[in-house]
Parts: C-alpha cells; sequence; structure tokens
C-alpha cells in the first residue's frame, strides 16, 4: 500500500508547482497568495512539508480554483473530532484561500446515510460532496449512483486533481477500491476498533501474582478470547474493588438501537473467527457471513453457504451476551453506543474488547480518573484477541474510513470544485495538523512524521499500532455487501433478541440470516445491481457448507483453549522489529 518512492514523487512533482507559481505574477493570486501565507504560519503546523512546499500546494488550488471563484459549495459529514475541525477551521481557510465558498455541514451518521439515500434515489442534488464510510464501497461500485474518482481523475478532473495528492501515501486506498480495480472514494479519516485496557492496574505486583495462582498464567494483553474472558472474571469476581471503588473485567452496551448493529457489523464475527482468510476481507466468506461467487452475492445462511448463522458467529453472539451479564456494570445492558462510550474514561473499568481509537482524544484530557498528573494515559490499547475460529490470513477488527464520496447527480461543476476541497483537506499542507486534532491518520507519511513520534506518549499505544505490520488486518467493511444502508439496518433488531434473552443467539442468527437473503433476493429481483448483484444459491443441508473447506467452519469441540497473553513492552517491541 505504501510507495517508498514517494518523497521524491513528491519533491518533483512541488519543483514543477514552484516553477508554475512562479510564472504567475497576476494580480488575481495576491489576495489568495496571502490568505496561504497567513493560514501557513498561523494553522498548518506541524507539516510534513516545509512551508515553501506548503506554499506551493497552496498555489495549485488558487489556479485550479479560477474557474469555481464565487461559487457556492455544500459538503455533509458526521459529526467526530476530526470532522469539526474541517467544518469549522478547514472549510473558513479553504474559502479564503481559493474564493470559493465553501460550506461544511454536520450531522448524526445516520442523518449522513439517509440523506445520501435520498440523494442517490430521487437523482436531485443534496450536497456536492459527502464523506460517507467505505462501508459503502459494495453499494456504490454496484448502483453506479456514485462516479469512480479515478475515472474523475483521467477525465474531466484531470485539470483540478493536484499533482501532489499521492494516492500511495493513502493507507486506506484498498478499502475504497472496488472489484473492478476502480477507485470510488477518497479516505478523510481512519480509526480502529482494538482492545482497550488499565496498564496500570495490570502492573500491579499484588494484582499479577493473584491472576497467575488463580489461572497459571501471566496477567497480561490478552492473545485469544479465553485469556480475556478470565481476565474479565478476574477483576469483576476476584478483585472487585481498587481504591475503595467498584470495578468491572469488561465494558459493553447492549440496548435496542442501531447502534447496536454497529457492535455486530464493525466486524464482531471476523474477530472471532468468522468467515474466511483474505484481506481487506475473507474470500469468498466476508465477516458479514455473505458469500460471494466472482461479485456476486450469493447467501448469507449456512443454507447457501453463507455464515452468519454459522457455529462462530454464533460463538461471538454467545461471548457477547455473556461477557455483558456477567462482568459488566449492570446498566450497561441499557446503554447504547454513545451512552456507553465515556464510561471507561471513568475509572472502573479494567478492559474493553471493543474500543474505538476515535475515543482516544477523549480519554487522554486532563483530570480524568484515567490519566496521570504528567498527561500521560493510565491505559493502552493493543490488537484485539483472537476468538477460536480465527485462522492467520484473516482480519482481524474494524477500521472505519470516512471517505469522500461523489454522486453523479450532482452538477460536473460543483463536483469539481467539492474535489478540490476534498484534495484540501487532506492535503500534505494540512493532514499532519488534523490528525493531531483529531487522531484519525490517513497518510504513511503523517503516522511516521516526527510529530507523531513527539505525540505518542500521551495517546496510549496510538502511534504504535499504526506503524505496526499488525495495521492491515484491521479493515473496513468490504464489497461483498451489495446495500449496505438497507442491510444493516436489519442487523440491530434481530441482535437485540440475543441482547435481550428473549431469543438464543442460534435463533436471532437463524433469523438475520433469513432477513439477509431475502433482502438479497429483493435486490435479485429488481435487476437494479447488474451482473453483480444478489444471484442466491438455492438452499442446501447445512452440513453440505459445513463439510466443505473454510467457511462456514463446524463447531470447535473445545471453544476455550487455554489463556494466553504477552507483555505490552514485548508486543510493541516485536511490532519495531517487523518494521
Amino acid at each position: 500500500m505504501f510507495d517508498n518512492n514517494y518523497k521524491t514523487r513528491h519533491s518533483m512533482a512541488l519543483a514543477a508547482l514552484l516553477t508554475l507559481s512562479g510564472l504567475s505574477g497576476a494580480a488575481w493570486a495576491d489576495a489568495y497568495e496571502e490568505a496561504a501565507k497567513k493560514w501557513i504560519d498561523s494553522e498548518f503546523a506541524p507539516s510534513t512539508l516545509t512551508k515553501e512546499q506548503q506554499l506551493a500546494e497552496l498555489k495549485w488550488f488558487i489556479k485550479a480554483a479560477e474557474p469555481f471563484r464565487g461559487m457556492e459549495i455544500n459538503v455533509a459529514s458526521e459529526t467526530i473530532a476530526t470532522h469539526e475541525y474541517e467544518a469549522k477551521v478547514l472549510a473558513k481557510a479553504f474559502s479564503e484561500i481559493t474564493g470559493i465558498k465553501l460550506t461544511h455541514d454536520l450531522m448524526q451518521e445516520g442523518d449522513v446515510v439517509e440523506k445520501l439515500q435520498t440523494q442517490m434515489q430521487s437523482g436531485k442534488n443534496i450536497y456536492d460532496g459527502w464523506v460517507n464510510d467505505s462501508d459503502l464501497i459494495g453499494t456504490h461500485f454496484r448502483y453506479g449512483k456514485a462516479v469512480a474518482i479515478s475515472d474523475m481523475m483521467a477525465n474531466e478532473g484531470k485539470d483540478f486533481t493536484s499533482p501532489t495528492l499521492d494516492l500511495n501515501d493513502f493507507i486506506g486506498i484498498s478499502f475504497t477500491t472496488g472489484p473492478d480495480k476502480k477507485l470510488y472514494q477518497l479516505p478523510d479519516q481512519q480509526f480502529a476498533n482494538l482492545y482497550w485496557f488499565r496498564a496500570d492496574w495490570f502492573e500491579k505486583p499484588e494484582l499479577k501474582a493473584k491472576f497467575k495462582e488463580i489461572y497459571g498464567y501471566e496477567l497480561g494483553v490478552p492473545v485469544n478470547w479465553s485469556a480475556y474472558e478470565d481476565i474479565a472474571q478476574f477483576f469483576t469476581e476476584h478483585v472487585k474493588e481498587i481504591d475503595g471503588k467498584r470495578v468491572y473485567g469488561h465494558m459493553d452496551y447492549g440496548k435496542k438501537d442501531p447502534s447496536l448493529g454497529w457492535r455486530f457489523t464493525d466486524a464482531w464475527f471476523s474477530m472471532a473467527g468468522g468467515g474466511d482468510k483474505g484481506l481487506p476481507n475473507g474470500v469468498p466468506v466476508d465477516e458479514w457471513g455473505i458469500r460471494v461467487e466472482g461479485c456476486r452475492p450469493v447467501g448469507s445462511s449456512v443454507a447457501r453457504g453463507g455464515d452468519t448463522n454459522g457455529p462462530a458467529a454464533v460463538y461471538a453472539t454467545t461471548k457477547y451476551v455473556d461477557w455483558m451479564r456477567q462482568y459488566a456494570p449492570p446498566e450497561a445492558q441499557g446503554m447504547t453506543f454513545s451512552e456507553a462510550g465515556p464510561v471507561p474514561a471513568q475509572g472502573n473499568i479494567a478492559q474493553q474488547i471493543f474500543w474505538y481509537t476515535a475515543f482516544t482524544a477523549d480519554m487522554t484530557k486532563p483530570g480524568l480518573a484515567v490519566v496521570n498528573e504528567d498527561g500521560t494515559p493510565k491505559w493502552r490499547m493493543a490488537p484485539s484477541p483472537k476468538g477460536p475460529y480465527w485462522e492467520e490470513g484473516m482480519k482481524l477488527g474494524y477500521q472505519d474510513a470516512g471517505s469522500w464520496t461523489f454522486l453523479k447527480s450532482t452538477p460536473e461543476k460543483q463536483r469539481l470544485a467539492a474535489w478540490l476541497y476534498a484534495q484540501f483537506v487532506t492535503s500534505k499542507t494540512v493532514s499532519l495538523k488534523k490528525t493531531l486534532v483529531g487522531l484519525t491518520p490517513i497518510r504513511e507519511s503523517d503516522i511516521n512524521s516526527q510529530a507523531m513520534t513527539d505525540a505518542a506518549p500521551k495517546l496510549g499505544g496510538l502511534v504504535e499500532f499504526y506503524r505496526s505490520p499488525a495495521r492491515v488486518q484491521w479493515t473496513p467493511t468490504g464489497t461483498n455487501v451489495p446495500d449496505y444502508p438497507r442491510l444493516a439496518q436489519l442487523w440491530w433488531q434481530f441482535i437485540a433478541e440475543a441482547a435481550s434473552g428473549d431469543k438464543t443467539p442460534q435463533e436471532a442468527l437463524d433469523g438475520l440470516a433469513a432477513a439477509q437473503d431475502s433482502m438479497m433476493a429483493r435486490i435479485e429481483r429488481s435487476g437494479v445491481q447488474g451482473e453483480c448483484g444478489p444471484k442466491l444459491n438455492e438452499e442446501k443441508d447445512p452440513q453440505y457448507w459445513l463439510d466443505q473447506p473454510g467457511a462456514p467452519k463446524p463447531k470447535l469441540a473445545n471453544e476455550k483453549p487455554k489463556g494466553e497473553t504477552v507483555s505490552y513492552d514485548e508486543l510493541v517491541k516485536s511490532w519495531q522489529q517487523a518494521q
């Protein structure tokens, strides 16, 4: 994914820009150039570029913006810290530097998807550009409503594509590329779903000794789900209190709410070992349990060759339910994602297997129970433990990649102006500063910068993770999912049945698999997705598929092998050596 020659290519492109800039002494550029210099001096630091290189890059934007000057452009994204910085700071900078009046609207993720669907279905332009999760890559490449960015760059957008864009520097390009090898979206921010733990508690000699006495191995970062379960039980049932405060060995959420669907579609089954080997997603069965033949989805139930209700998925769902009931605070079952998110920062949670790095900024604020007086965190993040069905070569967790998406229903001139803004907010001039503000890195050059090295001690392992070779095992939803919005909304309704205890995990997943197959059958009948649309397999005896190689895998005789842990320091050392 990373091109080692990017520095050479970037220097050559910048030299060309400097030459171009030098030739242009036109008065039209003076005010915009002064604005660019002001922003470079006041806001766009640190950067992996020198100030001279930043100015050269921004002069290209000034020149490219000429045909769009004075236009009003509107873009939308969900509300997270990174996008707040874009909306409040970078949109203003872009407007002043280019003369394009840019409005960046923020809203809840569900609203972004709903409005995006409305524009796709109606053909009426609502926004000129969207930051839309790459989870919709399978949707975008099948429906033909989104512009393939690689096509745009080669054709109508050729003169409006920055020579310093440097796609090879983006760490998430494989997530936004369709089966046709075309780039459909440009990553704008990324965050992973990792394991979180109280490193200070894990290092307490008395707790280490007690854990080893009970479980027979060292207290450390869990390598497998057996160890995670042992540690959850240890803190909840054996430790119980630290410094007079009730503590728990696990945190989660279980309220019937759309966010309960993310808890599972964001790769929970893959962490247990559901689906097949393959990166960024399993082939032919992905972590949703959807089997694809060629580019056609053929089923998600085991009877059709899928794995949504297979043994690995049932195991994963069972552990989710059991751990929440036995080892999390009692109120967790009635919480949504947004309500549960801040709980570990309150200081009574020992570990969390499903934790987003997007919380890093909120978990490092001075004065929190989980932050030392010197500003360093008492916690660390580490790779997620693996379930018993997991095999080498599989993905291990989820990575969110909010990515710039452009629809064919947007008038070309407005779309190209929005494309300039998308390139601006991901440019090397601003990307490192944006990364330090929102902690959602997208560029290899930023991750490996001195500024990130300097910030690392206060970020709890974020920098170490993104520099590690393990990073590639964390990926978004892939191209097997033919209609993300319609299929994703099924998950929370059926998972809620298992979370509440109204149905067993097997019963809930049988319902989910059948509902997914039914939805894909409707898409198949509509014919709107063409040659890559669903074409369901006939149902067979599930045993037929369980006897085949790969997913769905038959139930293991022992789903709880011996717990295994590793020292966090040794883990980081192994990453550095591999690097």
